[in-house]
């Protein structure tokens, strides 16, 4: 088999496809929401600060204004502020409950093996923490405080990392979203446990109850958001009569929405609903591939697109707005900064942090002799500890649940403090690994940990249709579809790719798309065809060129204008030879959770992301060092 054909010409796609600008996984949505949000975040905390400074007294009548809502005689009444913390956040939580779950399900985590590390490691960032605290306030007043130093604030922690981390964020991200996974699911338990009032069992047995029937909802197959809603309203009314944060209610929710990767199967039925509604268009028939649209995604993504951008943007910016304004002074400061709640609390998230994760990863590591490893080097989990040790919402809401007067000022100085002290220590972390030899660093920063493979279907040399050398450390595995233009669009970026570096190794495997697509099948059975007389590449490059042009005749010219037995390329089209083999990748395709084209995997792991030189040359780095850094 040859290993390369001629060039290809230019083709006329170019730019980000849609594919990658609006298909990215819910991890990277995510954290790039994470990210931006973070800049609001910071700029309505110093909103609070300067507006509980310029006038104290409309600041409180703001937030201490008292709405009720009453229905029938019943109802809450809780200040403006209470409602944020209790009753916006909720929505927050219920986010950060789906993210779980999808950790759980799709992401890092859904090997449950390697669920121990990040545990121990958000174990460790709690403990150490609340002991520092608690050495500080041991005996005291204001020891009941020791859960306002737990909890590490996801939103600037991943925002700030985007400038303090290293140039490989996709597995530090990852490795900082799993263990805040764990560090802010117990901080939630601890909120319901620790910090609620006397708990009134009758309404807590109504939301039991409530979330009994939610489950007994689920298991029907019942998809109504409107049935969810008013369910989890309840749910949420009942904690709150409790005396048990109703927070959590939003945790539970999340955890219990389902995520799995969208099926071929339910997105072919979809586009026959919208076919459908092509041919007549009317308003049942689009009701139907409206639905058909919606139920083809989990419940898990639907939700946490619709919701995340509300929290991240609305509700916990203003939940910073209701809580960050203390008043500053000289005096303030100078009492507060040696007080043992500021110091307690800074302390123990900007020392106790970094030690918790680090040591915690580290013993685990030890003890089970290697078998469990962090999936990034030591000079990243440091990293990753240092820029954990961010407080913020959770921990302010805890210490508004414990300390009232000056002991919260302090506990929210102290929260604030670790804003720009975190992200201080995580450069200089980072700073200091970048300063290593090359070879030291990728190893510092990357690891040796074998990572999540998710192509199901490992390459086979003897088997699959490969261009450039076979022992090349990247592999780039490419499932497509001759007629997609997106694939073509790809096309010019990987063939410079693979001229630009020699020890990269390209696989086509096919992906026909026949719901939208009629010419892909016949497409990619002529490039069976051709492959039959040792012509794959240069059949397979002509048809990415041509694509508006894959008719027989045309399939039939390109075969005699590449040389080939026409008679035999028409035979083994007659015959249909190709279609088992097609039908072969198309079952690996299934096992990958691969539903469109063109979908990437690199060594293993798929990408996502545009299909431009730049974004596909720093992928294949990036794959290169994690090679590397795995062999040494």
């Amino acid at each position: 088999m040859p290993e390369d054909g001629p060039p290809a010409a230019v083709h006329p796609f170019s730019g980000r496809t849609a594919w990658a600008r609006n298909l990215q996984t819910p991890l990277q949505v995510f954290l790039r929401t994470e990210a931006g949000s973070a800049a609001v975040l910071l700029g309505t905390a110093v909103a609070a600060l300067a507006w509980v400074n310029i006038s104290a007294s409309s600041y409180e009548a703001v937030w201490g204004a008292r709405l009720s809502v009453i229905l029938a005689g019943t109802g809450v009444s809780l200040d403006l502020r209470e409602w944020v913390n209790s009753g916006l956040m909720t929505f927050f939580f219920f986010v950060f409950g789906l993210e779980a779950r999808r950790e759980f399900d799709m992401g890092e985590l859904r090997e449950r093996a390697r669920l121990a590390l990040p545990v121990a490691a958000g174990l460790g960032g709690l403990v150490i923490p609340v002991t520092i605290y608690l050495a500080f306030n041991s005996g005291g007043p204001a020891a009941h405080g020791w859960g306002a130093a737990m909890s590490t604030d996801s939103a600037f922690a991943l925002g700030t990392l985007a400038l303090t981390g290293p140039r490989f964020p996709g597995r530090v991200r990852a490795f900082l979203l799993s263990v805040a996974v764990v560090d802010d699911l117990i901080s939630l338990v601890v909120i319901g446990a620790a910090y609620s009032k006397a708990v009134v069992l009758a309404p807590l047995g109504i939301a039991t109850g409530i979330f009994a029937v939610i489950l007994l909802l689920r298991r029907a197959g019942v998809r109504s958001g409107v049935i969810y809603a008013a369910a989890g309203t309840a749910a949420w009314v009942a904690v709150l009569e409790s005396g048990v944060d109703p927070v959590v209610v939003g945790l539970v929710m999340g955890l219990l929405t389902v995520a799995y990767p969208v099926a071929r199967a339910d997105l072919e039925r979809a586009s026959d609903l919208f076919r459908s509604f092509r041919e007549q268009p009317t308003p049942g028939l689009a009701q139907s591939a409206r639905a058909g649209l919606a139920t083809a995604l989990s419940p898990n993504e639907r939700l946490q697109q619709l919701y995340h951008p509300w929290t991240s943007y609305v509700i916990v910016p203003l939940f910073a707005l209701a809580n960050a304004g203390i008043p500053l002074s000289g005096a303030f400061l100078a009492r507060a900064y040696t007080s043992p709640v500021t110091l307690g609390i800074l302390i123990g998230y900007v020392a106790g942090k970094p030690l918790g994760i680090t040591g915690a990863s580290w013993l685990l590591t030890r003890l089970s002799r290697g078998r469990l490893r962090p999936p990034v080097g030591w000079a990243t989990v440091a990293g990753v500890g240092t820029i954990a040790g961010i407080g913020f919402a959770v921990s302010i809401l805890i210490a508004t649940l414990a300390f009232t007067g000056t002991q919260l000022q302090e506990a929210k100085l102290g929260v604030l403090s670790t804003v720009p002290a975190a992200p201080a220590l995580t450069w200089l972390v980072f700073r200091a690994a970048g300063l290593l030899p090359a070879r030291l660093q990728v190893r510092a920063l990357l690891g040796t940990a074998q990572v999540i493979t998710d192509l199901g279907a490992p390459v086979d040399p003897a088997r699959d249709r490969i261009r450039g050398p076979a022992r090349a450390p990247v592999t780039i595995v490419e499932y497509g579809d001759f007629e997609c233009p997106y694939c073509g669009q790809a096309e010019p970026a990987l063939r410079e790719l693979l001229a630009g570096h020699g020890d990269v190794r390209y696989v086509w495997r096919h992906l026909p798309l026949n719901d939208v697509h009629p010419h892909a099948q016949l497409a990619a059975e002529a490039a069976e065809a051709a492959a039959d007389q040792d012509a794959f590449w240069e059949m397979h490059d002509l048809l990415l060129q041509h694509q508006d042009a894959l008719l027989p005749r045309d399939l039939a010219r390109y075969a005699g204008d590449l040389g080939l037995d026409t008679g035999r390329f028409a035979e083994y089209l007659r015959n249909r030879a190709g279609d088992a083999r097609i039908a072969e990748d198309t079952d690996t395709a299934d096992l990958s959770g691969v539903t469109g084209t063109p979908t990437f995997f690199v060594n293993g792991r798929r990408y996502y992301g545009s299909y431009d030189i730049t974004a596909l040359t720093t992928a294949v780095l990036a794959a290169k060092a994690a090679a590397a850094a795995a062999r040494r």
